[in-house]
């Protein structure tokens, strides 16, 4: 029997199957077990493409669509057919991959003179995309030297990947080739054009949205939500990249290599020290009187380092801020609420006494005095300490917290009297033109840092938690993103090159044996691209230095 391998799937069942079987078709036999297409397989605890072959007896987890691997895999295989479509039929013009938005990618199209593509153009694209689908090319993976792939780069005048691979330490890397057109990819492919039968490009001025099927419908009619606030910042933060000429991991990797690295990180400070400023005087200049302000975002946003820089801008402008915690208005641990698993769900609005928390507002706006709660997070219950607050005629309150933008937590406070404020880390920088760094990445590696420095936790235990922290961003924090009367980017230009000093280091403990080494393997195989910097030159005020340590405000 040796030419039998033993699989376990998903943990539970045992099959046999001939050695030298590829995942795609031991994946044929769990296809109803899936609620959508499988498009990835994980074999032990390291990712794997369905057209890898099975050799030995193994452990064998799928995924499709439903997950967050899956989703990756597909708009990645569709951002090559998009790319393989432009130049078929405009061979002069470059696409760009930028960033997420709504239900997927937002791109931009320009010909050789800088001139953006008509939406009648855009519906050729689309067209030419649906003939390279059905004509169900292989995506097949290339091993070639670096100066053989860069060749390949210069044929195709993506000159932003002969830069990246300028300093690639690897002698041989990976290409995908699709029928004529080759091309890297940071990342995993479908095994053929035919499983992307779902997409549409959506015109998006002045570039398009390439949609992510998880939301499209069987018609592929795309659900756009209003997030024009989210959009105008990242185009903003987009404008900026361009103008400091790091637009990429190899601009920064240029500008790091020569020297100039110094100059940037000055420049990108300044320019979010002008934009806390700003928004501290949009406060000052209302037409009614601010005596409000919330600060809510996702997850190592830089939240915290945020509100006491405004805190200080809003001093400049004569007021004096006072800091609210939100913690401190939790209910008796013995009430707090229980999600689906069964699980406390300290995260819930619900697990917040909001009557209070409006009660005590409206009395410090009015000018009352109140004895401001605490809670003891050791007996899981609130006290109260002798904290008196009463505010005065310039006093205004400043509140951080994950709820801070749901209308529920303030919905007994004047919204006059509200100002709001979401803070995201929205990334700037791509690896190259077509492979793009998610804003969810570099938060995680925030986190990473931060948890080992102040919290004593290993890249493990962060990443473990990490599902779960989303799952409780997508449910209170992003759907009221669009509630805030403005929007901060706290993502730096040059942070990712910070980061990974300490990252890597974590990311390397955690060995193949481990459930988390896949996410651990694809974290760091993008932080190989990027030169490292060390931390001299970061000033004590920088937001980084919420994560690195060193910061003024700690």
């Amino acid at each position: 029997m040796e030419d039998i391998v033993y699989v376990y799937v998903n943990e539970k069942e045992k099959r046999h199957y001939k050695k030298g079987t590829t995942l795609l078709e031991i994946s044929k036999d769990f296809k109803d077990d899936y609620k959508t297409l499988i498009v990835l397989a994980k074999i032990d605890n390291e990712l794997f493409e369905l057209n890898v072959k099975v050799d030995v007896d193994c452990n064998i987890t799928f995924y499709d669509l439903t997950s967050a691997d899956g989703r990756r895999v597909y708009i990645r295989s569709m951002t090559f057919v998009l790319n393989m479509a432009i130049l078929e039929l405009h061979k002069e013009c470059k696409l760009m991959v930028y960033h997420s938005i709504d239900e997927g990618l937002y791109c931009e199209i320009k010909d050789e003179y800088g001139n953006f593509l008509s939406e009648g153009e855009l519906n050729k694209i689309e067209e030419r995309m649906g003939e390279i689908v059905a004509r169900n090319f292989i995506f097949e993976k290339i091993t070639l030297t670096k100066k053989q792939a860069i060749a390949k780069f210069a044929e195709n005048k993506t000159l932003k990947k002969i830069k990246l691979f300028k300093y690639r330490n690897a002698s041989e890397v990976n290409l995908y080739k699709l029928d004529w057109l080759y091309d890297y990819y940071y990342g995993y492919m479908v095994p053929s054009t035919g499983y992307l039968q779902q997409f549409k490009l959506t015109n998006k001025i002045p570039g398009f949205i390439l949609n992510d099927p998880s939301n499209c419908n069987e018609e592929c009619k795309v659900k756009i939500n209003n997030s024009e606030k989210m959009f105008n910042v990242f185009m903003e933060s987009a404008k900026w990249a361009e103008i400091l000429g790091v637009n990429t991991v190899a601009d920064l990797n240029d500008t790091i290599s020569s020297g100039q690295i110094g100059e940037l990180i000055l420049i990108s400070e300044a320019i979010q020290e002008k934009k806390i400023g700003i928004i501290a005087d949009m406060i000052q200049k209302r037409e009614s009187k601010v005596g409000v302000v919330l600060i809510a975002g996702p997850s190592s946003s830089g939240k915290t380092t945020f509100s006491k820089r405004l805190s200080i801008q809003l001093k400049a402008d004569g007021y004096s801020p006072h800091a609210i915690c939100l913690d401190d208005y939790f209910i008796d641990r013995e009430h707090t609420p229980i999600d689906e698993d069964g699980k406390p769900d300290f995260e819930a609005l619900e697990a917040l006494d909001t009557e209070l928390f409006n009660q005590n507002v409206n009395d410090l706006l009015a000018g009352k005095e109140v004895d401001m709660p605490s809670f003891n997070f050791k007996k899981g219950q609130r006290e109260y300490k002798g904290n008196i607050m009463k505010m005065k005629s310039n006093d205004i309150l400043v509140i951080e917290g994950i709820h801070g933008l749901n209308p529920k937590l303030t919905q007994n406070i004047a919204n006059d009297k509200k100002f709001k404020i979401y803070v995201s880390a929205l990334t700037q920088i791509n690896l190259d033109e077509h492979n793009r760094i998610p804003t969810t990445d570099n938060r995680l590696l925030r986190r990473i840092v931060r948890d080992n420095n102040f919290r004593g936790y290993s890249a493990v235990r962060t990443i473990d938690m990490w599902t779960q922290v989303r799952k409780g961003e997508e449910k209170n924090i992003f759907p009221y993103q669009e509630e805030a009367d403005v929007m901060f980017n706290s993502a730096m230009v040059y942070e990712i090159a910070v980061l990974k000093q300490y990252a890597a280091p974590l990311l390397y403990n955690i060995d193949e044996t481990m459930p988390q080494y896949a996410e651990a393997k694809r974290l760091l195989k993008f932080l190989d691209y990027i030169l490292g910097i060390d931390n001299d030159r970061i000033p004590s005020n920088s937001l980084v230095r919420e994560f690195i340590g060193g910061s003024c405000f700690e």
